[in-house]
């Protein structure tokens, strides 16, 4: 049986991918200063790595970080609807330079717009404040 990994080309594939996205967040002035200045390929390598792992590739990822727990190692970040958006942004441009099959395309797009809602862990649109006593 054949992974999605396989079938886009392995790891090639998560790698340009993950090149392209970058490309993009490293001019961004919102997620930019998410990211250490001297931290930039060790970035690139651990999205890498999680890609590749979560669409059947190696599971180097979680043998060097463990698990993913991607809400937890994400939460020291204001990730508010803007920064999903521009996250959301481009990532998606990084899916257009790598141009996966139609099929690839929407399973991959899925994915990825579900974790970025998944991240955001700043919402303005909800008030934070004390709780009801019972």
């Amino acid at each position: 049986m054949t992974t999605f990994y396989d079938e886009v080309g392995g790891r090639a594939f998560f790698e340009r991918l993950v090149d392209a996205f970058y490309e993009g967040v490293w001019t961004d002035e919102v997620l930019r200063p998410m990211y250490p200045q001297d931290d930039y390929d060790g970035a690139k390598e651990r999205l890498t790595g999680f890609l590749e792992q979560y669409w059947g590739g190696p599971g180097t990822y979680s043998e060097q970080r463990g698990h993913p727990r991607l809400r937890m190692r994400h939460g020291p970040f204001p990730i508010g609807p803007e920064a999903r958006d521009r996250w959301l942004h481009h990532m998606m441009a990084a899916v257009d330079v790598v141009d996966p099959s139609p099929m690839h395309r929407a399973l991959l797009v899925d994915y990825l717009d579900r974790a970025a809602h998944a991240m955001v862990n700043r919402n303005p649109a909800f008030r934070t404040g004390p709780t009801l006593e019972t």
